[in-house]
């Protein structure tokens, strides 16, 4: 593959030569879009308790799914890790995936964090998860009303929300999840009035959302917890200070629990190696790789049962009651979603 063509295919990592590898029985091929140093101690732990070398190429989740689509059938890719449920229906949908059949996965991962199942098994895993949290500022705006997502439509914000683009996935994700669980007229309904209670335009990531509620430019913001864990952890003035002035809601407890999202990883279609790929998948879910595969964001474990030793997610809240909607269900709606977007005029 020449330099243009990586480019073109999103890659951000050496790749790597497979050829000799594939003739090995000790090794795994993976695709990640995760590039995290703590996944490191995770890869190395994993070839130390199996004898098994892992080969692995870097790219965003956009860049993998072109490369398994050029590669086809020649694909060495054994494992696929990337870093949100939509985006991983969406390459499932494509057939980039192939479907596994776990007892261990299933004792361990909750079903809610995974595909659908089929007759022959399910195709992707969450492995570690982030919370879609409500952010606000106590000076301005009331614990009570921003306890459920339901309530980011009501007039009493008007004037005091921010997100970013109402077409991002983390957003996406969100939505669909709320148009599954109020169906598509009140949904849709919900979204107009969030669009109704804008501070300004969607603009910016998370972390900007969240910087918006401590500088007062937002009285009520949405994002992901990693952002805000990323802030406790921080010894910056600046971060202290919006630590000070912003408080953190994970939002309907009493009812569907709180959204999240995943990190999670599937065998490709061609995987070579797919014992070697199933094996990995299983060491996933185990409590030593659990801690990695979470802290490297500042995430949670998807895993039951399993206590993350990072102080900011201690900080935030560790024990909470996560969305009963499955984010399997939650892929069909994603373009329906989108269009509601348009109507309602969410950028």
């Amino acid at each position: 593959m020449n330099i243009s063509r990586r480019f073109a295919l999103g890659l951000v990592a050496t790749t790597l030569s497979f050829g000799a590898a594939q003739a090995q029985d000790k090794v795994l091929n993976i695709y990640s879009a995760r590039h995290y140093q703590t996944d490191e101690a995770l890869y190395n732990g994993f070839t130390q308790a199996t004898g098994i070398k892992i080969n692995r190429v870097e790219a965003d989740d956009a860049g993998l799914v072109a490369r398994l689509r050029a590669e086809g059938a020649a694909s060495p890719a054994d494992v696929v890790l990337m870093v949100d449920a939509a985006r991983m229906a969406a390459a499932d949908a494509q057939g980039m995936f192939q479907p596994i059949k776990s007892k261990v996965l299933d004792d361990t991962i909750p079903a809610t964090l995974r595909a659908a199942p089929t007759p022959d098994g399910v195709t992707w895993t969450g492995f570690s998860t982030r919370a879609r949290n409500i952010f606000f500022d106590p000076t301005r705006v009331k614990a009570e009303d921003v306890a459920t997502y339901e309530q980011l439509a009501d007039p009493k914000l008007k004037g005091l929300l921010c997100t970013r683009s109402g077409s991002h996935p983390y957003n996406l994700s969100l939505f669909a999840t709320v148009v599954e669980r109020l169906g598509d007229a009140k949904g849709e309904e919900w979204l107009k009035g969030v669009v109704a209670n804008m501070a300004r335009a969607p603009k910016g990531g998370d972390t900007d959302q969240i910087r918006g509620v401590a500088s007062g430019e937002c009285g009520v913001a949405i994002a992901n917890s990693y952002y805000f864990a990323r802030i406790l952890r921080s010894d910056k003035p600046e971060d202290k200070a919006v630590v000070e002035k912003v408080r953190i809601v994970f939002p309907n407890q009493a009812t569907s629990g709180t959204h999240v999202n995943i990190a999670g990883a599937a065998v490709a279609k061609h995987a070579k190696n797919r014992d070697n790929a199933v094996a990995f998948m299983e060491y996933l879910a185990s409590p030593s790789a659990q801690q990695y595969f979470a802290n490297g964001n500042n995430e949670y474990a998807a895993a039951k049962g399993v206590k993350l030793d990072n102080p900011a997610i201690k900080a935030m809240g560790d024990d909470f009651k996560l969305e009963t909607v499955p984010l399997a269900s939650v892929s069909k709606n994603l373009t329906k979603v989108q269009q509601m977007l348009d109507r309602v005029g969410y950028k």
